[in-house]
């Protein structure tokens, strides 16, 4: 598939800390394609050099096969975390103010319609709530019509229904044909709307392919877990104990309870699942991603 960004060899450090350490990837046109890692594993310094607001050490981004340039901006939109607005405008003002800025922009009614505006276009920006204010801002990124929508983190701090309901817009973006990056915290987010998943821990990929790829590549049958206060002292063979829990990953759950049994060891809060992208950050990484 055509790739329509590519990151090559990578390297930023900040003094002695190597943020970014020869990290290289590419991103397929038309995915939506995660970039995600614990806190200081370097995807958000790598991001930002993606978007052109820092500059490597080394290493270079291509756009379309070629070296970033000076129209790069002008093809691309950016949700940030946090974005400052003009106070005392609406939100229909404040996307027409955007847009004004832009050689080329979509027509407003299409990002209303595509970002669920219709409901707060009179409203004041100060007005707004969490949910209402990350839909205008996911329509400011789309104002110049870009072929690349990066999005930070856009539902950190929504309560469930509004995060569902952002998920809807990023599914309407999808259906443009556009290609989004994503980075988020939430990992149910990222395996339903990523195609493809890069991980990054201290400054390096460690990983990468689609959600159910990485999850077939690293586990094997399914996760037994039982709470423990203290770790019995004779584990049955591949268990590890973690976070308070002992766990096995097994092809064969009869076998590993009779095994649990014979070594009398309590069943009590016992629990049988497949394994989750949770469950591939803390074996990949050794930390909770949102810790």
């Amino acid at each position: 598939m055509e790739s329509i960004i590519e990151v090559r060899d990578l390297h930023k450090s900040y003094g002695s800390v190597k943020a970014v350490d020869g990290v290289s990837f590419s991103v397929p046109r038309g995915i939506c394609f995660g970039l995600l890692g614990p806190n200081g594993a370097g995807k958000t310094t790598t991001i930002e050099i993606m978007e052109g607001i820092l500059r490597s050490d080394s290493g270079e981004v291509l756009f379309k096969g070629e070296p970033v340039g000076a129209h790069f901006k002008e093809r691309v939109g950016i949700q940030f975390q946090s974005t400052a607005l003009q106070d005392y405008i609406t939100v229909r003002e404040t996307l027409e103010l955007f847009g004004s800025l832009y050689p080329h922009q979509r027509p407003i009614d299409e990002i209303i319609d595509i970002c669920s505006l219709s409901d707060i276009l009179d409203r004041d920006n100060k007005k707004l709530s969490g949910g209402q204010r990350q839909r205008m801002l996911l329509g400011l990124a789309l104002v110049n019509d870009p072929e690349l929508v990066f999005l930070d983190e856009p539902t950190t701090g929504l309560d469930p229904q509004a995060r569902r309901n952002f998920w809807n817009l990023i599914g309407n973006i999808k259906a443009d044909r556009k290609t989004i990056i994503l980075t988020t915290h939430y990992m149910d987010e990222a395996e339903i709307l990523c195609e493809e998943i890069a991980i990054m821990d201290h400054g390096r990929l460690i990983a990468q392919d689609s959600p159910p790829g990485l999850l077939s590549s690293n586990f094997e049958g399914v996760l037994v877990r039982i709470p423990v206060e203290q770790p019995p002292e004779s584990l049955p063979e591949r268990a590890v104990v973690k976070d308070g829990f002992l766990e096995i990953e097994t092809n064969n759950v009869e076998e590993e309870l009779r095994r649990l049994i014979d070594l009398h060891i309590s069943l009590e809060g016992l629990s049988i699942h497949s394994a989750d992208l949770d469950d591939l950050f803390l074996k990949l990484t050794g930390t909770s991603l949102r810790e």
